[in-house]
């Protein structure tokens, strides 16, 4: 067998319904400030929408019989757990909680999926 180590991670795939790009670009966009990706030609006849930010990748792919995550979660660092957490108060943030030398919360994107906000001590 071959040895090989993984080096890096290149994005993280959430899935979303159909035709809800505009929903997914206030959120990932405006809401959390990541930057709109245009898909390559080939995929963009698919749906769906790429950002990224802060060195995360981050693909929302459509599914026709959508449901979303609930438990599995992408998490992203934030500089500013505060400044988040009131940037996404029309998306009903869970109360900031702490864990050994990091604080976070947690927020559904417009489709349910769980989002896990942040920051190191």
């Amino acid at each position: 067998m071959a040895k090989f180590h993984v080096i890096g991670l290149d994005h993280v795939q959430l899935a979303m319904p159909p035709g809800c790009e505009d929903q997914a670009r206030a959120f990932y966009g405006r809401a959390l400030g990541m930057a709109v990706v245009a898909k390559p030609d080939v995929l963009a006849g698919r749906g769906g929408c790429w950002f990224t930010g802060g060195g995360v990748n981050l693909h929302l792919g459509v599914e026709d019989l959508f449901a979303p995550a609930k438990k599995a979660h992408p998490a992203l660092v934030v500089d500013d757990l505060i400044a988040a957490h009131l940037a996404l108060r029309d998306y009903a943030p869970t109360a900031i909680s702490a864990l050994p030398s990091l604080q976070r919360f947690f927020v559904a994107d417009p489709f349910g999926n769980r989002i896990e906000i942040m920051a190191y001590d």
